[in-house]
C-alpha cells in the first residue's frame, strides 16, 4: 500500500500562518482557526505543508484502503483558501445556498474571502461534518 501524502508533521501552525503575504488572508485564517477550534475543541496542527487540520480520524474503506485524515481543516492557496468539509455536500444543499459567494468541489469549499460567505453558515457546514465523520467512524 502506498503511504499516505497528507499526514500530520511537526511544522508549526503560527509559523506558517504567520508567513502569509497576504494581510486579508491571515486575518482569515486566524478566524478560521478561532471557528473550527470551537468546532472540533481540538488545536490546530499542520497536515502536510499547508493545510491547517483540526482533529484526527482513522477510515477505512471496503476496498481496504485505510489511513487518517484530519476532521476538517482548511489551505490558504494563492486563489482562494480551500476549506475541507467532509462527506461533502449533498446534504447541505440548503446551506450551501445560504453560504455566499463561493465554489465547490467534492469536499472542498473554495472561498475568496472570508466576507463573502455568511460564517455563522459555514461553521454549521463544519459542524455537520465533524459530527458525521465523528459518527461514522468513531
Amino acid at each position: 500500500m502506498a503511504e499516505q501524502k497528507t499526514k500530520p508533521t511537526e511544522q508549526s501552525v503560527d509559523s506558517f500562518l504567520d508567513n502569509i503575504a497576504d494581510e486579508s488572508v491571515r486575518d482569515d485564517c486566524a478566524a478560521l482557526v478561532k471557528l473550527m477550534k470551537k468546532v472540533t475543541g481540538a488545536k490546530p496542527k499542520m497536515w502536510g505543508p499547508s493545510i491547517v487540520g483540526f482533529g484526527q480520524y482513522h477510515y477505512k474503506y471496503d476496498s481496504g484502503h485505510e489511513g487518517d485524515s484530519c476532521l476538517t481543516g482548511f489551505s490558504p492557496r494563492k486563489q482562494n483558501i480551500t476549506v475541507y468539509i467532509m462527506p461533502g455536500f449533498a446534504e447541505q444543499t440548503d446551506l450551501q445556498r445560504k453560504l455566499g459567494k463561493h465554489k465547490a468541489g467534492k469536499g472542498c469549499l473554495y472561498i475568496k474571502h472570508l466576507a463573502d460567505v455568511d460564517v455563522k453558515v459555514l461553521e454549521k457546514m463544519v459542524e455537520h461534518s465533524v459530527k458525521y465523520l465523528r459518527n461514522t467512524y468513531g
